[in-house]
């Protein structure tokens, strides 16, 4: 597998999982554009990393993925790996009434609708690589759903099944395909959830990264760290079993 050299594009990179992401690739003496909504955000990062590149950009909009494709091809003639990493998570109770549509319809939309527009658009350019990765972030919940991210849960598990068809028609064209399977990371994705709450222990970015990195260079199809190999196996084995232990509270407090 080759880990260095290559041009890079990660999604919801500014900050937590795709920050961490990036600084591995850079330390790798790769070439890394990070895309997000939140230009503060991205300019914080920048200061802190001045070789990464950064778009502002909107991976649930149409128009803004053309341009940051066309952007990047006209500038850097094109990308290598692109990482699908943007995602949102929120706790929901399916029973209220009061429940907001249009949040629940941006979940679906980034989680699992961003990922297939992105490798859409970029295609043509992973096409053209000689060493054409693509990684798409999902979660260990794709394996065991965790009934307070109701929503969150459906789209992780989508992203999961897509994964592992497009695997196969992608190879012909010498596309590798790798899916990270996280599990309750230490980011701020995290603590707006509360999930700490749910005695599950976050486990902090950098570490995740080094996890993916390892497996990552052995040229690994699935990654799961942490608990994440454990909700694999037991949703396998025990799957009403595993179901029940992670969803002893099914109703989130707030």
């Amino acid at each position: 597998m080759i880990t260095s050299n290559q041009k890079v594009l990660i999604t919801g990179g500014g900050s937590g999982i795709g920050l961490a992401l990036a600084k591995k690739f850079l330390s790798h003496n790769n070439t890394v554009f990070v895309t997000g909504r939140n230009l503060s955000k991205l300019e914080k990062m920048k200061a802190e990393l001045p070789d990464i590149h950064f778009f502002q950009s909107d991976v649930t909009q149409e128009e803004d993925v053309k341009k940051l494709a066309d952007a990047i091809q006209n500038e850097f003639g094109g990308i290598d790996v692109l990482i699908n990493n943007a995602g949102i998570m929120l706790l929901l109770d399916t029973g209220a009434e009061s429940n907001d549509l249009q949040k629940q319809a941006e979940e679906i939309a980034i989680n699992f609708q961003a990922p297939i527009r992105m490798l859409h658009h970029f295609l043509p350019q992973l096409k053209r690589s000689k060493n054409a990765v693509l990684v798409n972030v999902s979660s260990g919940l794709a394996y065991v759903p965790f009934t307070q991210a109701p929503v969150y849960s459906g789209t992780k598990a989508a992203v999961h099944f897509w994964t592992k068809s497009i695997r196969p028609q992608l190879k012909p064209h010498g596309i590798k395909v790798i899916e990270l399977l996280p599990p309750v990371v230490d980011t701020k994705l995290a603590k707006d959830a509360d999930l700490k709450a749910d005695n599950l222990k976050p486990m902090p970015p950098k570490k995740l990264a080094d996890i993916f990195w390892k497996n990552y260079s052995k040229g690994k199809e699935e990654i799961t760290p942490g608990i994440s190999t454990a909700l694999k196996i037991m949703g396998r084995l025990a799957p009403k079993f595993i179901f029940k232990q992670l969803n002893k509270q099914p109703i989130p407090n707030k």
